[in-house]
């Protein structure tokens, strides 16, 4: 057992239940959004969250991780307010997303560069995770970053070997975002193990969105965890090549490192609210209580792997 921070302060990782790893709530330029969202109305998206994420966990789910970080709109003030009304668990992440370079704030700082000090990076991910983000009280639980088909670019790997010693140094587990037709998560695999992360304590997100067996299985063999994170997104693997996917890998005996979610969030500002909802009407957090888990038990998925995935498998990453 160990101690998992979350968004309404620790909980037990025996209290985590059924689990979906990649969940987030809003995903929302916090900065775009006070310059130009005329329409945004605080209190109206606070209550879709709450509703959206209560129907959640009517649903059977207890809890989500939400990697939602630097880069993405993290604002954790409203993630307690919705966090103080719902029974469902939200733990959040530390990290920076870029598919390329990284902001200004860190161009100029850290060894060998203008100003050589310690990489700044890594101070602030611990402060997350040891102290508290900013002066909310709120401690981030796992790290997040991100490897895209751009691939290795110097900011990607300066993101990626931050994330890797500030695990290494406090045993935080990790989750990267991939992109598996380049299978670039082999290359997160490499980074993180130079810099002495566990590679049992890593997701490898966006998994889900490949039918390659022998990168899934190479991945799983080196520790990892495969992020079948994506149902829903039907747009870039069918819903049935998805389960189906699942499925056969849990005929080979990977159920103990798979995990499931769908990626989705209560409000993205990537696209039009409605046009993202005609495009992707599967695209919500009911998907894999609703429609995904049934699909997996007809194609002869048991009951046990399911809740090794959905149970054993999140608490394990934090133990």
């Amino acid at each position: 057992m160990a101690t998992v921070h979350t968004a309404t302060g620790p909980i037990d990782s025996a209290d985590l239940g059924n689990v979906l790893v990649h969940e987030h709530v809003f995903i929302v330029g916090e900065e775009f959004r006070q310059n130009y969202q005329d329409d945004w109305d605080e209190d109206d998206k606070v209550a879709e969250a709450v509703r959206d994420l209560t129907e959640l966990k009517e649903l059977g789910i207890d809890t989500i991780l939400d990697p939602t970080v630097l880069g993405l709109g993290r604002y954790i003030p409203r993630i307690q307010r919705i966090a103080e009304q719902i029974d469902l668990n939200i733990v959040v992440a530390t990290g920076l997303y870029t598919y390329n370079d990284i902001p200004f704030q860190f161009h100029y700082a850290g060894p060998g560069l203008l100003f050589d000090v310690p990489e700044p990076l890594v101070t602030l991910f611990t402060k997350d995770l040891t102290e508290g983000i900013a002066d909310t009280g709120v401690r981030a639980a796992f790290l997040k970053c991100a490897i895209e088909s751009q691939g290795l670019t110097p900011g990607v790997e300066r993101v990626m070997r931050a994330v890797g010693q500030t695990s290494a140094q406090t045993g935080a587990p990790i989750t990267v975002h991939t992109d598996p037709h380049s299978q670039s998560g082999l290359v997160a695999q490499k980074i993180f193990a130079e810099e002495g992360a566990d590679l049992t304590k890593v997701v490898i997100g966006h998994s889900g969105d490949s039918v390659d067996l022998d990168y899934l299985m190479k991945l799983a063999d080196a520790g990892s965890i495969l992020g079948m994170d994506r149902f829903g997104l039907d747009l870039l693997l069918p819903f049935d090549e998805r389960v189906n996917t699942v499925a056969e890998l849990c005929k080979r005996g990977y159920a103990d490192r798979m995990a499931l979610a769908h990626d989705a969030a209560c409000f993205i500002d990537w696209f039009d609210h409605e046009a993202k909802k005609q495009a992707l009407p599967k695209w919500n957090y009911r998907h894999i209580s609703e429609e995904v888990l049934p699909a997996l038990r007809e194609r002869g998925v048991s009951e046990a792997d399911i809740t090794t995935m959905l149970v054993d498998v999140p608490r394990r990453y934090f133990e």
